[in-house]
């Protein structure tokens, strides 16, 4: 699975980003890991075919919306109420079928602060 991330950018505390990912074919799972600097990288949101269920890591539950259009194979992570601690490199997951391994995008960074 091929996957091509876009948005990010720049944006001050409090701000919005939204964040896109094409895959290259149909996939189980869709998700969003972020990686701060000399960090492991951490499961930020997803969401699988299996319930249609989105999974949040609480640090982003209530500000970060995952949602998935399934006939372009694309996810989006709108991301709103934007804190410093939010910048990290945010990389695009997909599982091609249940509990199966992970394939990873490039990653875009995203980076708040005023």
């Amino acid at each position: 699975v091929q996957l091509v991330e876009s948005g990010g950018g720049l944006a001050p505390p409090g701000g919005s980003l939204t964040l896109s990912c094409i895959a290259s074919e149909d996939t189980f799972t869709l998700g969003w890991f972020r990686q701060h600097p000399g960090q492991d990288r951490e499961f930020v949101a997803s969401i699988s075919r299996g319930g249609y269920i989105p999974y949040y890591t609480n640090s982003v539950k209530g500000r970060f919306t995952i949602s998935r259009e399934y006939t372009k194979n694309m996810v989006h992570l709108q991301m709103s109420s934007l804190k410093p601690e939010d910048t990290a490199h945010y990389y695009c997951a997909a599982q091609k079928w249940e509990s199966s391994r992970w394939f990873w995008g490039q990653g875009t960074q995203v980076s708040v602060s005023s």
